[in-house]
């Protein structure tokens, strides 16, 4: 079952006091960034956080599940979506505890190197 575009939009004004938040749709689910980093997926209108250390310690009791089968345990956020500030709080923790996005590679076309960009 897919997510809901309303619930993101919905889990996105929730987090929005944690930074520069956007999402991206995938296969159906959804990725949340902060700042440029994904910090979060939501599948089946579940909300899984990038497992922290500094995530871990402001939870407290942490509930781990996998987003999907396959996928790494994650913190899965059931009873706190609607504490806003709360949840921004996480939001920012994993954010600044998470390494840069790596930058793009080049694309090698026809032996001239591009940056992701077909001409």
């Amino acid at each position: 079952m897919a997510s809901d575009l309303e619930f993101v939009e919905f889990v996105v004004d929730q987090i929005a006091n944690a930074g520069t938040i956007t999402y991206r749709k995938m296969f159906g689910e959804y990725a949340l960034y902060c700042s440029g980093k994904v910090v979060a997926l939501i599948c089946d209108n579940k909300i899984f956080i990038k497992p922290t250390s500094g995530g871990k310690n402001f939870i407290g009791d942490v509930i781990s599940a996998a987003a999907y089968h396959g996928a790494k345990p994650s913190f899965l956020i059931e009873d706190k979506v609607d504490d806003r500030e709360w949840f921004s709080e996480l939001i920012r923790i994993t954010a600044n505890e998470l390494p840069e996005p790596k930058p793009k590679k080049k694309v090698l076309l026809r032996g001239k190197i591009k940056n992701n960009k077909f001409k």
